[in-house]
């Protein structure tokens, strides 16, 4: 990406300390630039309805007026180009599921370090979503306590599953086509298909939906 196009991001946490710190932290990243700081959702559902739109949003879970639930909800719903990476001092596994049912593309913690925080944002804005071993973890854990969570069954097909094992992985949505032998189309396809099938809204859906079913080891 060249200099004079950078990814925009914006910045949602009541902690103004944090929040300028985060700011200033994301500004001296390469191809990265802060479009706008919002002390809570209100603030950047207004900033959004006057058409200034970030390609990332970092968004707090705990705001007041308008917290990181209703405010991923909401982005997810009107603008699903915009990827919600959540950011918490929570690391309870309700809280992370909640958020990446939402439509979060990824969740940290507000103790990483800069270079997790940079991993992060490269890996929601090429890879779609972004989950730490310790976040893993967490959903993982979460998930098998998720007992009264009742699914009906899904038939998939043999391509489905092995998709469905792909997207488990770190590689991109390009990488899986050539390993499937199939163009990228297709595999736009097969995820919008899924999405619909399995009643989930991203790529961390479709992964939490493979761990809960046994298609992946972990």
């Amino acid at each position: 990406m060249g200099a004079s196009k950078k990814i925009q991001v914006a910045i949602a946490d009541d902690h103004t300390l944090l929040r300028k710190a985060l700011a200033k932290l994301v500004t001296s990243f390469e191809n990265y630039a802060v479009l706008f700081e919002a002390d809570n959702g209100k603030e950047i559902k207004n900033k959004i309805s006057q058409h200034i739109i970030p390609d990332v949003v970092l968004l707090d879970v705990n705001m007041p007026e308008m917290d990181g639930y209703e405010t991923a909800s909401w982005l997810f719903k009107n603008h699903p180009q915009i990827k919600v990476l959540a950011l918490s001092m929570f690391s309870d596994e309700k809280t992370i599921i909640k958020m990446l049912r939402l439509g979060a593309k990824g969740y940290i913690l507000k103790n990483i370090d800069p270079e997790e925080l940079k991993n992060a944002l490269d890996s929601v804005v090429k890879k779609n979503f972004y989950l730490s071993e310790y976040i893993s973890g967490k959903i993982i854990s979460g998930l098998h306590k998720d007992v009264d969570r009742q699914e009906e069954p899904v038939n998939l097909t043999d391509k489905e599953k092995d998709f469905l094992r792909l997207v488990c992985s770190e590689i991109t949505y390009k990488d899986i086509a050539a390993k499937m032998y199939v163009s990228p189309r297709t595999i736009d396809e097969y995820r919008n298909h899924l999405f619909e099938k399995l009643k989930v809204k991203s790529r961390i859906g479709l992964v939490m939906y493979a761990i809960r079913n046994g298609l992946v080891e972990v």
